[in-house]
């Protein structure tokens, strides 16, 4: 047994994804229910209140463990930090940001505080301040990432500090998981192998362009403006590049972002719409149960019954 799957009660030594519009309270029970820790992501939330309607769902469907995905950048993050601690959520994971300010009264809760951090820099500052654990995601990840491959970054970081460090970017199968644990990892966090689960609420247009992508057909947008973010290659991806290499300014880039991930979740959007996914979309190539995904990744390694 990994020390990741001690420290959070779980089955898998495996952390879902806190994908935005994706990640709900149904999907995180079904992640918590299949054996890994889900997340209910803050991203697309729009009112903090909608967190707490969220951790409802998941807890009329699941007694298992389960953590929150804050998205720092979010401007409700403090009215939603106070809900994570009303609502007694036992584990809170953060990114595009630094936590710092909340880690106080975090700890005063009871609550387990996981950064997602893109360098070992990062790590260490963060551990100093009172980090249980820390994700490091490599650029391979979909969705908002940072420079350092996970072959990179997981090793570097596993050597800056003592905490445990949790992989993520890359990881959609069993090969992948045996190689991030002996790079000294005690687990992974997974998203783009959850996109093609049975129960993961995007649209099946969205579902459908996945299983078609091949391993070189992500690319990322928002480099020059830096703010990197990997996503299937479709109109959008290219007129954003496009423009961006012409030198157009933010708010001209964001008449291209805005919205876009939500019509590409909830409408199917496969052409205008923000199509987050990983370099591991290769792999992925059949709808399956959550469970099925997950016992696969986890095939073999030492206690797990």
């Amino acid at each position: 047994m990994t020390g990741l799957q001690e420290m959070l009660g779980i089955r898998y030594p495996i952390i879902q994804g806190g994908m935005a519009n994706i990640a709900t309270g149904a999907f995180a029970a079904a992640c918590s229910d299949a054996g890994a820790l889900g997340l209910i992501g803050t991203g697309g939330i729009r009112e903090a209140e909608g967190l707490r309607k969220e951790i409802h769902i998941l807890r009329e469907r699941t007694d298992k463990p389960f953590g929150v995905n804050l998205m720092l950048m979010n401007p409700e993050t403090d009215k939603m930090v106070e809900i994570c601690i009303e609502e007694k959520v036992p584990v809170v994971t953060t990114g595009a940001g630094n936590p710092g300010i909340y880690m106080e009264a975090f700890k005063a809760a009871g609550i387990k505080v996981i950064p997602v951090v893109p360098a070992p820099i990062l790590a260490k500052r963060l551990e100093k301040l009172g980090a249980d654990a820390v994700i490091a995601e490599g650029c391979e990840s979909g969705g908002h990432i940072g420079e350092m491959t996970t072959m990179t970054l997981v090793p570097q970081t596993v050597d800056a500090i003592s905490i445990p460090v949790i992989a993520a970017g890359g990881v959609a199968d069993n090969r992948q998981m045996q190689a991030v644990l002996t790079l000294g990892a005690c687990g992974a966090q997974i998203g783009t192998a959850l996109l093609a689960a049975e129960e993961c609420p995007i649209h099946e247009n969205y579902k459908e362009a996945v299983l078609k992508a091949s391993g070189s057909d992500t690319i990322v947008t928002g480099r020059i403006a830096g703010v990197p973010v990997r996503v299937l290659k479709n109109q959008m991806s290219r007129e954003y590049l496009s423009q961006e290499k012409a030198g157009a300014d933010k708010m001209e880039l964001e008449k291209f972002t805005l919205g876009s991930l939500r019509r590409a979740v909830f409408d199917g959007d496969i052409k205008t719409g923000s199509l987050m996914a990983g370099q591991t979309c290769g792999q992925v190539t059949k709808i399956r149960p959550v469970a099925e995904i997950l016992a696969d990744i986890c095939r073999g390694i030492p206690g797990i019954s």
